[in-house]
């Protein structure tokens, strides 16, 4: 009966032993793991936040390109509209042809049709 408590009792100390062996090893492989998931998802959100400023510098880019062509656009089209309004006027003899000409930033002194 000594032997087998004696032989019942080095088994678990072999089991006990290997246990611990065990945890360190899986807490050794988790840590391991835990290491290598932060490295990846710090290296992910660098590039997500690289990726991001590349897509908001370029979308600013396109916003600026876009707003320029658009200003360009309402630039021309009012210079046309403007020319279209002078031929009407002209042509209806409401004002004189010479008047139409005058520069941007001329200013029309007034008269003294008053005194």
């Amino acid at each position: 009966m000594d032997a087998l408590k004696k032989g019942f009792s080095m088994a678990k100390e072999g089991v006990v032993t290997a246990a611990e062996k065990t945890k360190a090893g899986v807490e050794e492989a988790a840590s391991k793991t835990k290491e290598g998931v932060m490295y990846v998802g710090t290296k992910t959100k660098e590039g997500v936040v690289t990726s991001v400023n590349t897509v908001a510098h370029k979308t600013t880019e396109q916003a600026n390109l876009m707003s320029e062509t658009a200003v360009a656009g309402a630039n021309q089209t009012s210079e046309k509209v403007v020319e279209g309004l002078e031929s009407v006027v002209a042509s209806t003899g409401l004002v004189k042809q010479g008047d139409l000409t005058k520069q941007e930033g001329d200013v029309e002194k007034p008269t003294d049709a008053g005194q």
